[in-house]
């Protein structure tokens, strides 16, 4: 081969493995990840937390507590929050029930939402304003006539939103007569709710309740009708440090202060 031939030969020789190497060069270079997902290909974003679901009220509805139910269940029954039922209902831990008991399954004071277009708050960005229903601390007229629950002098005095003195505690000595403060019903007899120990509970009537904790033993069954003054218990220590009895009164289930209808000693 003439050296006028190998010269263009390996001219261009040269240039194919010039164009190899920056060919070589430029599939090499790195790519930063892009930053909050996955280096690995094919790899799926994680999965976010789905949102609670909101509770749903049913205005103008309320629910009759049963034996046995819990706020949780009667919450979840009506797809409701356990903490909104609560809150509408003003109960606090441990949220105690009792059988006959209503709660409301609405925000006091709340109504539906008005208008025949279909539109809502949520469609126009407007909360619904609702005033909380106020609860007096003593009805006017409960048109009970009660009497006092038992003999003995008074220890423990009813404090406002304070869930260990809903009511009055009444001392005296082991065994002594506990008497229904009002014609009623008993809608409950057990130990079922913590911190009362033996307890009674009589309805009045569709507003009112009255309850009887720490006894030594009970002498009436759910269900069975107590005249004012008649004798539903032993007074005792169970639940308490002490003989006594707690004494509580509830308009709405709500506790009220039992000094404020009881007449004066």
């Amino acid at each position: 081969m003439s050296e006028t031939t190998r010269t263009p030969t390996l001219a261009m020789a040269a240039c194919v493995l010039a164009s190899l190497v920056l060919i070589g060069c430029s599939s090499t270079v790195v790519r930063e990840p892009s930053r909050g997902g996955s280096s690995r290909p094919g790899a799926r974003p994680p999965a976010s937390r789905p949102a609670p679901r909101p509770s749903t009220p049913k205005y103008g509805a309320t629910v009759t507590v049963q034996r046995g139910e819990g706020l949780y269940r009667i919450a979840t029954n009506h797809g409701i929050a356990m903490s909104d039922l609560a809150a509408w209902n003003g109960l606090s831990a441990p949220y105690n029930l009792y059988p006959g008991q209503r709660l409301r399954l609405y925000p006091p004071g709340g109504r539906a939402p008005s208008g025949g277009s279909g539109s809502s708050s949520a469609s126009t960005g407007t909360p619904p304003r609702t005033a909380p229903a106020p609860v007096p601390a003593a009805p006017v007229n409960s048109g009970i006539r009660w009497r006092w629950p038992a003999d003995g002098p008074l220890l423990g005095r009813y404090v406002a939103n304070e869930p260990t003195k809903q009511g009055i505690d009444i001392g005296g000595a082991s065994g002594a007569p506990v008497r229904a403060a009002a014609d009623g019903v008993v809608v409950y007899s057990g130990t079922g709710l913590v911190g009362y120990g033996e307890l009674v509970i009589v309805k009045h009537n569709e507003q009112w309740l009255s309850a009887y904790g720490h006894n030594r033993k009970r002498l009436v069954n759910e269900g069975q009708v107590v005249k004012s003054g008649e004798q539903i218990a032993e007074m005792g220590r169970s639940g308490a440090a002490r003989d006594m009895l707690h004494f509580e009164v509830r308009y709405n289930a709500k506790p009220v202060d039992p000094l404020l209808y009881l007449p004066a000693k």
